[in-house]
């Protein structure tokens, strides 16, 4: 169902009223597919929180927004992207919140020759680039820039083990992936190596062999509140030494979920999540910190999530990339669509929230190791970690 975004006024944002609502005759059309229900549900909301705050106007032609809730199911993203493709026939599609969903998607976008700036975190979207991956971006930290943070911390720590219990989707087995191959560089041994599946109601004989393992440290590849059931299942074990869990918990939802079973989590996370506690030397401090403001003004204190944050990025991407676009196509034609990739690769030294990124025919996703800190749950609250 196509939906029309209620306008939001804002004195915060410079460039532009904040809103959606554009009539059917809008220049530009942005397909947007997030997680509003469903397991994967604390991703989508404040994305598409988020998409009511996207400008009416982007390099000076109107945008029409369709906001679609694919209820974190990959049959449901595949029918969604099929009908902005087909139906509405959009200029670029934004989305969708998780790594299952975005891989189901890239069939119909590849198809169509139709730009998608993926908001799932899995570096298997865009790696290795080939002739199908040259049509999908993302906004998210690659997992293995942040799996890197991880094993960095650890060995920072003297951490000779590492046991790990992931989703046993596409996401958690990417991260187990990647911290196999970090982790045997900085001479980390994994003993242990669990999975899960995110409807579960007990992991009880996972975490059992987790802890007769008897690591220094384990990590909990997961995303969103179901990654709180291992942790909560650890603490019920009397497992006392460190958890890491990735990116894909960077919101509060998690901490309310959570509890105090999830105090003393070592994270890494995107700058915007702890904005106010970055140094003012952060290139991403003042956007991280406007986003900040904005979306909590329209839906509270404390509201913030850096999953949001992705989707606000990808329309900073897209307000980069529309003019030499424009200046190559009309919008609702195939040669914008391919002018719109084309000049998205070609984006440059953009700050966004959530770092610095810069576009290539090899990486589409751009961000270095700027985009990325480590943060620990304190008393239910995110803090920055030296």
């Amino acid at each position: 169902m196509k939906r029309r975004i209620p306008h939001i006024v804002t004195a915060l944002v410079a460039a532009a009223a904040l809103s959606i609502g554009i009539d059917a005759e809008a220049d530009i059309k942005v397909g947007i597919v997030v997680a509003a229900t469903g397991p994967a549900a604390s991703l989508g909301i404040p994305q598409k929180n988020t998409a009511a705050l996207l400008p009416k106007e982007m390099a000076g032609q109107k945008v029409e927004y369709i906001v679609l809730d694919d209820a974190s199911d990959t049959t449901t993203a595949v029918r969604d992207i099929k009908k902005l493709i087909d139906e509405e026939h959009v200029d670029v599609v934004i989305g969708p919140s998780t790594t299952p969903n975005a891989i189901a998607m890239t069939d119909p976008a590849v198809e169509s020759e139709t730009p998608v700036i993926s908001l799932a975190a899995a570096a298997a979207l865009i790696t290795p680039m080939d002739a199908r991956k040259r049509w999908i971006f993302k906004t998210p930290q690659n997992d293995s820039l942040m799996a890197g943070a991880v094993v960095d911390h650890m060995a920072a720590q003297k951490v000779s083990t590492v046991a790990i219990i992931a989703l046993a989707d596409s996401y958690g087995q990417n991260w187990v992936a990647e911290m196999t191959r970090l982790s045997a560089e900085k001479n980390i041994r994994i003993v242990a190596n669990e999975a899960y599946q995110p409807t579960d109601a007990s992991v009880t004989g996972q975490v059992l062999r987790l802890v007769a393992a008897r690591p220094d440290v384990i990590l909990i590849a997961s995303r969103g509140t179901p990654a709180v059931l291992p942790a909560k299942a650890l603490k019920e074990r009397g497992y006392k030494g460190p958890i890491y869990q990735t990116h894909g918990v960077a919101n509060n939802d998690f901490l309310r979920v959570g509890g105090k079973d999830v105090d003393g989590s070592i994270v890494p996370v995107g700058p915007v999540l702890v904005a106010s506690q970055l140094p003012d030397s952060n290139g991403s401090k003042k956007l991280a910190l406007d986003y900040t403001r904005v979306y909590e003004q329209a839906y509270g204190p404390g509201s913030v999530a850096t999953f949001g944050a992705h989707l606000w990025d990808a329309s900073l991407l897209l307000q980069a990339a529309l003019p030499g676009a424009l200046a190559r196509a009309k919008p609702g034609t195939k040669e914008f669509r391919v002018a719109l990739r084309d000049s998205i690769e070609n984006v440059k030294n953009l700050t966004i929230t959530q770092g610095v990124m810069s576009m290539t025919a090899t990486d589409h996703s751009g961000l270095d190791q700027r985009s990325r800190v480590m943060v620990v749950v304190d008393d239910g609250k995110w803090k920055l970690m030296p």
